[in-house]
């Protein structure tokens, strides 16, 4: 007889005015300001030159460079996506996002503690303010920013897809362009952190995000959010900024939207063929349902290739569903090893010195170690 194998499941997500009884409520405080949009996000790294190279082959194009900066942008019309500065070791220094036009800056910055920014400091230009989470990330809030002319990007080859019921391609074959994926735009950030409650109270309120999906622990505490920008009835993604509840303060990952399915595939293999250090994929998220392809740059932070992901109105309901690693992705190769918590001296040292601190409660560093602990495929 065959082993027994668990079976395939899509994990349940529910509404939040039909969650389980035991399950909290991230709670949303009134916003100080709502981001239209997240500009670019900010790095310190030793190596320019690499940098620029593995950025390059993964689809982004230079704005400026310098012996000590790099700024790149996607095909669209954003003046900047990504900006580096030499640094000693890598290192995610924060995130920029654009606010409505006539914000009042000089008031935002009183309301919410933060500084104005010299013009000159921001690529790509504009006007801004700097705030600092409560894990000492920088925050950009900025107006003002001028539009390039979008470069020119392949039109999507969907539309020409064969199903059993739509052949709408006929006498002709699909040929997608051997070349690096044409990056488009900046899409989302996910970081981790210690201090999920703080922090997810801080980014709703300072930048009038709303959580889309909440993932929540055995015991119904909130451990991962997926938030959008509050756009009212413009559709906005799924995940615009993720927070993931961890034993640490750093960012997971960047992701960056590519025109389509095949221009994931090809620009995988044109990484391949460069050299560059594959982590994860080609696979499906659940929540936020992206096709992705993930990556490490030359500093070990990791980058994705995505496309094909949800768009939601402000009105649609919080929904949440309980945390487990299998629920991150629906298909694909199994999740890696470096995308796993790993103890190692350093980490348990910090870990010991959060739950001295009363920081980190055991019995939800307990929770966590179960939600990761099972395999998430145990069949591959």
């Amino acid at each position: 007889m065959p082993a027994t194998v668990t079976p395939l499941r899509t994990p349940p997500s529910h509404p939040q005015s039909r969650r389980p009884a035991h399950v909290q409520a991230l709670q949303r405080p009134p916003a100080l300001v709502k981001v239209c949009e997240l500009a670019f996000l900010r790095f310190e790294v030793p190596d320019l030159d690499a940098t620029e190279a593995f950025l390059l082959d993964f689809g982004m194009r230079r704005t400026e460079r310098t012996a000590d900066s790099l700024v790149m942008r996607g095909t669209g019309a954003s003046p900047c996506i990504y900006a580096a500065t030499r640094g000693p070791k890598a290192r995610f220094v924060g995130s920029a996002f654009t606010v409505p036009a006539g914000t009042d800056l000089e008031r935002l910055a009183e309301r919410s503690g933060g500084r104005r920014l010299d013009p000159k400091a921001i690529p790509g230009g504009g006007q801004g303010i700097e705030l600092i989470d409560p894990a000492g990330h920088s925050v950009w809030l900025l107006r003002d920013r001028p539009a390039l002319e979008p470069l020119p990007v392949r039109e999507p080859l969907l539309a020409m897809t064969n199903t059993v019921l739509h052949k709408p391609r006929i006498n002709a074959g699909v040929r997608a362009p051997v070349e690096p994926a044409a990056v488009v735009r900046l899409g989302h950030v996910a970081i981790q952190t210690a201090d999920f409650p703080t922090m997810s109270q801080w980014y709703m309120r300072h930048l009038g995000l709303i959580p889309t999906d909440v993932q929540y622990l055995s015991d119904g505490s909130p451990a991962l959010s997926f938030f959008r920008l509050d756009l009212g009835d413009e559709p906005a993604d799924h995940h615009t900024f993720v927070i993931v509840g961890g034993l640490e303060d750093k960012v997971e990952h960047s992701a960056y939207e590519v025109v389509d399915l095949d221009a994931v595939g090809q620009g995988q293999q044109v990484l391949r063929a460069k050299g560059h250090k594959h982590l994860w994929g080609i696979g499906r998220h659940v929540l936020g349902s992206q096709i992705f392809d993930y990556w490490f740059d030359p500093n070990g932070l990791q980058f994705e290739h995505y496309t094909d992901g949800d768009v939601f109105t402000a009105d649609f309901e919080t929904h949440y569903s309980e945390f487990d690693l299998g629920s991150i992705w629906a298909w694909g190769v199994d999740i890696p090893p470096a995308m796993k918590p790993r103890m190692s001296p350093a980490v348990l040292w910090r870990v010991l010195k959060l739950v001295l601190a009363k920081k980190l409660a055991p019995q939800r560093l307990k929770l966590f170690g179960q939600a990761i602990g099972i395999p998430a495929r145990p069949w591959m």
